[in-house]
């Protein structure tokens, strides 16, 4: 199905090509290298590589100011809907009117479903209400599902743009990153992190027991967390890299792929993995700082790690707990999510909303009130020109990478089944 759907987006890309006089595909695919790269398309398949791509997209807004914003809003629907999965979205609404008299300012705190069903059904009855969207897509789903049916509009500040990694741009404009992290307890070891690659959260010591005992969501329901163990899939290579690194050895494979009837790959390290972490004895806990809490409550002759939000580090000032991150895991520690900002097709404020925009995300200089409630530690700005006061540690110092969501969706189906089958059969969780 979704050879199919990659199939009808290069005939769709084709035609429209055509249709405009745009680039041909080889022209196209080398502009995506260049400062103003760009698809012709809010969605694009490029022919040469087989990868589909979506931004950075720039158009006739991308170059307007703030004060060329604010002068057109004045003249169009001056109420600004807001649909966010973030409650701290709400902090803005004034310091927003305030710096911009005569426009107001209306957040709805939703989940990310919300957020994508309303405005379907405001799409498909023609009553639009939102104007900017907020969402995350972890697995690829928002943006192969939803940008094709005309419900989401990209829009990127080519200003605050060029201070953000292109790599970071792909998928949408992105608000802030965050992701989840390993923690450990710093009482216990106070040398620092006791694990080094993923190999070792799932170590034995040498009378066949677990060397830690780990806490984390259940991974299967937890589409961030299955997406990050789909990249180990799409990774392998550095999976099997990882492993001779850490062990001296190369690495034996020994799953089982022939209870699926669909076609797993053979001699994969990241499906290696998936299989002998499903096959590990954990304890699902699905309130994160219950999870840094197991951990808190660990000691050097019982160790314990738990995967949570790294927002919940906050806990380790709040509430004294001896917590830390597990930084720079190889081959990496974690996958970006980002946190991403979309016009709705259709609005009626679509100067307003773009203004928002840029005034969420810091504004030409970076320095606007809007980023202030989104500065915590576990999320991180995405701008080159924002000091991160916050975290102990930096974006570039994680050892995390950028999603990429294609790949991760082409294959996230499949490996959520692997899961659910391998973990049935542990019987260490029965």
């Amino acid at each position: 199905m979704k050879k199919f759907f990659a199939l009808l987006l290069s005939l769709s890309m084709a035609l429209s090509l055509a249709a405009c006089g745009s680039k041909g595909a080889d022209e196209s695919s080398d502009s995506q290298s260049g400062s103003d790269a760009a698809s012709d398309l809010h969605l694009g398949y490029d022919l040469n590589t087989g990868e589909s791509f979506y931004g950075p997209y720039y158009d006739e807004w991308s170059d307007k100011t703030d004060e060329e914003l604010y002068e057109e809003a004045l003249k169009e629907e001056t109420t600004i809907n807001v649909y966010a999965t973030s409650s701290k979205m709400m902090k803005v609404e004034e310091s927003f009117e305030e710096a911009y008299p005569g426009l107001d300012l209306v957040v709805s705190d939703l989940d990310n479903d919300e957020v994508l069903s309303k405005a379907k059904i405001e799409h498909d009855t023609g009553n639009i209400t939102a104007d900017v969207l907020q969402t995350k897509d972890v697995n690829g789903n928002v943006f192969h599902e939803w940008y094709n049916q005309d419900i989401l509009e990209p829009y990127y500040p080519k200003d605050i743009c060029s201070h953000i990694d292109e790599g970071n741009l792909k998928y949408g404009y992105p608000l802030y990153a965050s992701q989840s992290m390993w923690f450990y307890n710093t009482a216990a070891f106070p040398d620092g992190q006791p694990i080094h690659s993923w190999w070792e959260i799932i170590e034995k010591k040498d009378d066949g027991t677990q060397k830690y005992r780990l806490f984390t969501k259940e991974i299967g329901q937890e589409t961030a967390y299955l997406s990050l163990f789909a990249s180990f899939i799409n990774n392998a290579d550095e999976m099997a890299q990882s492993y001779k690194d850490t062990y001296g050895k190369d690495l034996e494979y020994t799953y089982d792929s022939s209870a699926f009837n669909f076609e797993v790959p053979e001699d994969n390290a990241g499906v290696e993995y998936l299989w002998r972490f499903s096959q590990a004895e954990m304890t699902f806990i699905g309130d994160g700082d219950e999870l840094v809490l197991a951990v808190h409550n660990s000691t050097a002759d019982d160790p314990a790690l738990c995967l949570a939000s790294a927002g919940k580090i906050g806990n380790r000032d709040e509430s004294g707990y001896d917590i830390a991150w597990c930084l720079n895991l190889e081959p990496y520690t974690a996958l970006l999510n980002l946190e991403c900002l979309f016009i709705a097709k259709g609005t009626n404020s679509p100067a307003g909303a773009r203004l928002f925009v840029r005034y969420i995300t810091g504004g030409a200089d970076g320095q606007s009130e809007g980023m202030k409630p989104f500065k915590k530690e576990g999320n991180w700005p995405v701008r080159d020109d924002v000091e991160d006061k916050k975290n102990p540690a930096k974006l570039s110092e994680l050892g995390a990478r950028a999603n990429d969501l294609s790949a991760i969706y082409d294959i996230y189906p499949d490996v959520q089944d692997m899961w659910t089958y391998w973990l049935a059969q542990n019987p260490k969780m029965k």
